[in-house]
């Protein structure tokens, strides 16, 4: 019974997609300085996030940073996977009952689930260019922010 409760307290917690937030328990974006112009972002997801929201969540934060620090584009110069995976283990279960000199066990059998918790990890180099084209594999931020933004589930 206390195994139940504590999954029942497990799923509760974790009913829904990480959101696009400070990176917490349940998951998260967050931007560390690495050097002058180069920010590392890391966006961390629940088993009910997918790995498409959280390459949104990342796009999303480098494009935030290089606004914050006065920049205009940015260019990813590394990306990682982060993501992580656990298997969780449910034991099976035996129930004997016995009428008069006859036994009936009735069995349950246990099942073992994996789960992907998606992550990323991208290192960004902050740049400030002029109005026009940008080079290739350069992204605008302000255009980031305006389409992938409007899409990006935020904490009410």
């Amino acid at each position: 019974m206390r195994w139940i409760a504590i999954a029942g307290l497990c799923l509760a917690l974790g009913g829904c997609g990480t959101k696009y937030q400070e990176m917490g328990f349940s998951g998260g974006v967050a931007a560390q300085q690495m050097t002058a112009d180069t920010w590392r972002i890391q966006s961390r997801g629940n088993a009910y996030t997918n790995s498409a929201t959280v390459q949104d969540y990342v796009l999303l934060k480098a494009a935030e940073t290089t606004q914050a620090v006065g920049g205009t584009h940015f260019q990813i110069i590394r990306a990682a996977d982060a993501s992580r995976a656990s298997t969780i283990v449910t034991p099976g279960t035996s129930n004997t009952t016995f009428v008069g000199n006859q036994a009936f066990t009735t069995t349950s059998p246990g099942s073992v689930d994996t789960v992907i918790k998606p992550g990323q990890d991208v290192y960004v180099r902050v740049l400030k260019l002029t109005p026009g084209p940008p080079p290739q594999g350069v992204y605008s931020a302000q255009e980031i922010i305006q389409f992938v933004g409007s899409r990006v589930e935020r904490p009410n």
